[in-house]
This record gives C-alpha cells, structure tokens and sequence, in this order.
C-alpha cells in the first residue's frame, strides 16, 4: 500500500505538503495542447492521486490551453482543504502550439483572472512566474517588471504566495527583494545538476524547490545505468529518479506528471522505495 506519509513534507506557501505531488501538464492532449484524448481517464488520474494522499497539484492555465485547470475543476471542486494547488504565468500559447513571452502587466493580470475564473477559486493559493527569456532553460534577464506586476495582484489578495520558476540564481535574488518567494521551480534530475548548490541554499533558508523533467536529458549512458539500478531494485527507473530526489534534499518536493493510472500508482511508490548505500552511489555518478 502506498504511503506517502513516507516522503516526508515541507512547507509551501502557508501549507506543509507532502513532498511527493502531482503534475498536471500531461493531461492536455498531444504537445500540451487541447483536450485530452480521454477525458474520463484523466478525471480519473486527479482523483486518485488526490485520495492517494496527494496534497499538491502542479498546474498553468496555459496548458491546453485553459484544459488541465477545467480538468481539475471538475475532478475535484469543491476542493479538499489540504489541497494545494499551484499554477504558473509567464507563457502564452500560439495557435501553431508555441510558448511565447507573457510577461506584460495585461498579460499577466489577464492569466491570474483566467486560473482564477477555470480553478473556480477566489484566491490562487501559490503562482510561480515563469522566466521566458529562453523557454527551454534559465537565460538571464531583469524579473522586476513582471515579478512587481505579480506582486501588486498579491496586495489585492487575488495571489497568496509567490514562486519563480525556470529562473537563475540572480534572478532569484532580484526577485526577493520585490516579493518573498516561497519556492523556485527549475530542470533538475539526476543528468542535469546545474541547482545543486542553490537547492542546499534555498534549503537552509526554508525555501521549497520543485524539479520538473525527473528524467528529462539523460544520454544513452545514463538511461542505462539508471535502468540498472532499477532492475537490480525491483523498480522502475522513474521510481528510482523519485526516490533519489527525495533522498537530495529536504526542501525538493516532487510533481511527476501522467495521465495514466498505472504510471500514477508507481511514481507514488517512490515514497516507498528506499535507496541502499551503494546504489545512491552508482546514482550519484550518472550526473
């Protein structure tokens, strides 16, 4: 039986979480983009995960767009009320199916009323600004704009707490010093490490951070001897992915994203896979 009292929490916001969630991006139909394939199916994913014990849904009123925030309404409104939901501005998307910059005052204040209006809620509970100066990784760039725009929407109580997400370490300063940031949202996974000191500095200071892509990059290589880790475990690689996360730092809270049931069962095993010495090891050395 899954427990995933097992991973521990961490403060988000003014809510502890548990630090295994849930990441609703996959929900949205091919390339993030229109409905579903199966509508029922992915109902049924949010509500499992949410009586599975999972208390934080990843989300963005631009995936679909407009698809996964409806999807969520209508899985779970009236919402439990541990449960913390998350979404994401920043980003717009094209009718070719791109991400484009969103980063205007209208632009952002338009995004915070369209999560509010498709959650059904009042107030959203944490929303990260997504950095857009290069959308496939932290570029740097000046925040100030956007970042206070997001922090005037906080003052008149429609956001509750502020988060940043594809961002640097500059960028991250800067940004705390417009409005307290409690959580920074960036790539990292067992390849791509470029966070590890920032993820221990963050840590010290109570500040969550959230990993997407948990097997996103990974060479040939590195595929394979996280498959063999996993083989010799009796699990699979992304339980192992998972796990080891878990086991990084305190302050890591994880989103893994699917609209299967199956794949939903076993990513929150990972709340019960512990990790031997020596494979933590092996682990350690694919980054």
């Amino acid at each position: 039986m899954i427990d995933l009292n097992k991973a521990g929490t961490f403060a988000l916001g003014a809510r502890r979480v548990t630090r295994l969630g849930y990441g609703a991006m996959q929900l949205a139909g091919p390339g993030v983009f229109g409905p579903p394939k199966d509508r029922k199916a992915a109902l049924a994913v949010l509500r499992e995960a949410v009586t599975s014990g999972v208390n934080h849904i990843d989300t963005s009123d631009y995936y679909g767009p407009h698809v996964t925030n409806q999807l969520i309404r209508e899985a779970l409104h009236p919402y439990p009320q541990d449960l913390t939901i998350v979404t994401k501005l920043g980003a717009r998307r094209g009718e070719d199916r791109s991400w484009q910059p969103a980063f205007s005052s209208e632009e952002l204040t338009s995004a915070v009323h369209d999560n509010l209006r498709n959650l059904g809620v009042d107030t959203l509970e944490v929303v990260n600004l997504r950095a857009m100066f290069d959308a496939h990784g932290p570029a740097e760039g000046s925040i100030e704009a956007p970042l206070s725009a997001l922090a005037e929407l906080q003052r008149r109580g429609l956001v509750r707490h502020i988060g940043l997400s594809n961002v640097t370490a500059t960028q991250i300063e800067q940004g705390r010093t417009i409005a307290k940031v409690v959580c920074v949202q960036n790539q990292y996974n067992l390849a791509h490490r470029e966070d590890d000191a920032l993820i221990d500095r963050l840590a010290g200071e109570g500040i969550a951070y959230v990993p997407f892509f948990p097997l996103g990059g990974f060479t040939p290589l590195q595929s394979t001897a996280l498959s063999d880790v996993a083989a010799r475990l009796g699990a699979t690689p992304m339980q192992v992915a998972l796990a080891w996360l878990l086991r990084r730092a305190p302050n890591i809270l994880l989103i893994p994203g699917t609209s299967s049931l199956q794949h939903l069962r076993e990513n929150l095993a990972a709340a019960n896979l512990k990790l031997p010495p020596a494979e933590v090891a092996v682990l350690d050395q694919i980054g």
